[in-house]
């Protein structure tokens, strides 16, 4: 069994509840409806009830088996604002601006995902990447010990061998620019929870660099290095070496060759990457070229599950990352 079948299998046992901020979205409507009537997860929208409507109407969706939650008419809006009030006031903000905040759908059903009316979120269709983070940073917030958000990607490669059958997660490709040390441990850590909940098997990472194990010198190099040290202190149980030029990572006879003593023997499940661009670069490559199924970015490191989208994503592929969505609880 693939490992989206998997998943989708998963998914339809545990039947999870996916809020939407986005629900005059054709794309949004097209996956909502299909994720329920296969039984993946059972979608709620947020926003105003006569546009998602009106939305659905025009594109010949049929939602009328799906909830749509009105933040203006909630009974809940006065404790939700209330309760982002409290959550950055010291931050600066007025109960005006967080009335103003909660208002938007994407906060509010962040705020719903905060206080389990939903098992998670998914938004990105029409939302930026940096607004979804926003939003998931400031209500959902990170989980214990976890100080950096970050991102992933599940990347499934055809006719592949190496990973995990061709299965790998690629981090960090959507979020983090240039992370210190300390974040690249944080996003070693989140990224093995997301391997454990999506592969169902053991993450073998590999921390990634155009050097391995010294063969360069450089201070490019150093928070590699550092990252790998901070993660073996913090989590001392997770399978995790570097720094590794990616052949190593990947083929075992190579990784006989230049680390013989190492943990990792070109077995890699879960690659982290130095920066953003490399980890952008890397999945886009992979997804072309060797035209493999890229989902994500996946967020990683909050306290519960919401996942961002492409902005160029198909119905197909919200669908895909709800089902996702729902088996990360």
């Amino acid at each position: 069994m693939g490992v989206m079948d998997a998943i989708f299998e998963k998914a339809k046992k545990i039947n999870k509840t996916i809020v939407l901020p986005e629900g005059e979205d054709e794309r949004m409507l097209i996956a909502a409806r299909d994720a329920k009537a296969e039984g993946l997860a059972t979608p709620i929208f947020v926003g105003d009830k006569n546009k998602i409507y009106s939305a659905a109407k025009n594109f010949n969706v049929n939602i009328d088996n799906i909830e749509i939650v009105e933040p203006k008419s909630s009974p809940n809006l006065e404790a939700y604002i209330n309760e982002y009030y409290e959550l950055r006031k010291q931050k600066g903000m007025t109960l005006d601006q967080a009335k103003e905040t909660i208002l938007n759908s994407l906060f509010f059903a962040a705020m719903m995902v905060r206080k389990d009316l939903a098992d998670g979120m998914v938004a990105g269709a029409i939302n930026t990447t940096a607004n979804v983070v926003k939003s998931c940073i400031h209500i959902i917030q990170p989980a214990s010990g976890i100080k950096t958000i970050s991102s992933s990607f599940l990347m499934i490669v055809p006719n592949c061998t190496y990973g995990n059958n061709g299965a790998f997660i690629y981090a960090d490709g959507g979020v983090v620019p240039r992370p210190t040390a300390e974040q690249l441990a944080d996003i070693a850590i989140a990224s093995a929870q997301t391997c454990e909940k999506l592969m169902n098997v053991t993450p073998r990472i590999a921390f990634l660099a155009f050097s391995t194990k010294g063969s360069a010198q450089d201070e490019s190099l150093d928070h590699i290095i550092e990252g790998v040290k901070i993660l073996k202190q913090k989590r001392p149980d997770i399978i995790a070496d570097g720094e590794f030029q990616a052949d190593t990572a990947l083929i075992p006879a190579i990784a006989k060759k230049k680390a013989p003593d190492s943990p990792i023997q070109g077995d890699a499940n879960v690659l982290i990457f130095p920066d953003l661009n490399a980890g952008n670069i890397a999945y886009k490559l992979t997804e072309r070229l060797a035209k493999a199924e890229a989902y994500g970015p996946l967020l990683q490191g909050l306290n519960k599950p919401a996942n961002d989208l492409s902005r160029g994503c198909k119905a197909s592929d919200i669908k895909n990352i709800m089902a996702i969505t729902a088996v990360r609880k």
